[in-house]
């Protein structure tokens, strides 16, 4: 696909020059250079250079801040996906972080390779072999791996904790050894082709086992299976849920006691659960039924939400640093001594930050202190 029927097809040229679009944009605060509308003003009109080799293609965190707030409904971050793929098929692309480690992971995944995904689940609590819901772990294993040991952080918690409350709630959910990654980060790397072939592998594998729905706890992959995959593979077959959404209708105010968080807390909405997903409210009522916990504000919140300042692993830099201290201090202004999120992503961009600086704040996973406040 050339530019132009990409800017057709993403209507960017409704662009009216107004600029809210770099005013909104997290990466423009920090580095004035960039914006979104420039973007697609040198794809169209710059007959120097290569659009294709500009950097800014690879710099947007495609948070959807900017589309959010356009007024001639401009998708950016379509814009900046599409270009992408085009940029990887002439042989471009961008600096991966983290040595390109979880690329090639996801790539490994569209092989026949053997998994182990499941035993943490049969230590954490209750599976079974054939239920009306499977529950998609996504990447965290890997992520554990990568983190666990140099960082201290247990990227696991969140999934033992799902797998707790689901147990809670009378849910004995299918995990499987051979569910590969969504294929997010693939598709927004430009690596369309890889996506797909993840996305068939795991649509086919749930369809076979027979199930239902199919409940998320990672904001990236639930947008993924509901908004991206029925491109590739028609009607999914089975429904996608929030796992927050799934909680919040079956659990009351009463089913939570102490867990030793008290006082003031924040929480971090990740960008694709809340702005991409419009998932706002369920977190909050779940976090706003603890004992003891007031939940505050930060100054960006709900659909103002600040992007945790890198996406899909790729272009981590000083910039991204930037944007993750600004949250960190949003979160201390207000009081909190606990910031808390539901992307186990965010967690992780928000922690490496958070150890460059001296304040004193705890970064937990929303699914691991609702666990852990959860009556047996």
């Amino acid at each position: 696909m050339n530019l132009p029927e990409i800017v057709d097809r993403t209507h960017a040229y409704y662009c009216l020059d107004c600029g809210i679009c770099t005013g909104s944009c997290p990466v423009s605060r920090v580095t004035p250079e960039f914006s979104p509308r420039l973007m697609v003003e040198k794809a169209l009109i710059d007959e120097e250079e290569n659009p294709l080799e500009d950097i800014n293609i690879w710099s947007c965190l495609s948070c959807g801040q900017c589309s959010s707030r356009c007024p001639s409904n401009i998708d950016y971050p379509e814009f900046v996906r599409m270009v992408r793929e085009e940029a990887v098929r002439q042989g471009k692309g961008g600096v991966a972080a983290h040595r390109g480690l979880f690329q090639t992971i996801m790539r490994l995944q569209t092989l026949d390779v053997k998994q182990s995904k499941t035993e943490w689940a049969r230590e954490a609590g209750r599976i079974s072999e054939s239920s009306d819901t499977y529950y998609f772990v996504g990447c965290s294993p890997f992520m554990e791996v990568e983190f666990r040991e140099d960082w201290n952080l247990d990227v696991m918690e969140g999934p033992r904790g799902v797998l707790k409350l689901l147990n809670a709630i009378g849910i004995e959910p299918m995990i499987h050894d051979d569910e590969r990654c969504c294929g997010h980060d693939l598709l927004w790397n430009g690596d369309r082709e890889n996506f797909e072939i993840l996305a068939r592998r795991n649509v086919d594998l749930i369809r076979g086992l027979g199930a239902k729905r199919v409940v998320f706890q990672c904001p990236e992959g639930y947008l993924t299976f509901k908004k991206y995959y029925p491109a590739v593979v028609g009607d999914l077959g089975f429904e996608p849920i929030h796992f927050y959404e799934l909680l919040a209708s079956e659990v009351q105010a009463e089913s939570f006691g102490f867990n030793g968080l008290e006082g003031v807390v924040t929480y971090h909405d990740p960008c694709r659960l809340g702005r991409q997903a419009g998932i706002f409210d369920a977190p909050r009522d779940l976090l706003g039924s603890l004992p003891g916990v007031t939940l505050k504000e930060m100054e960006h919140s709900r659909e103002n939400g600040l992007c945790c300042g890198t996406s899909a692993w790729m272009n981590c830099s000083s910039c991204s640093k930037e944007i993750q201290k600004r949250r960190i201090q949003e979160a201390r202004a207000v009081g909190a001594k606990t910031l808390i999120t539901a992307c186990p992503k965010c967690r992780v961009h928000l922690s490496c930050a958070l150890r460059d600086m001296e304040i004193d704040l705890k970064i937990r996973d929303i699914n691991d202190v609702l666990a852990g406040a959860i009556k047996s």
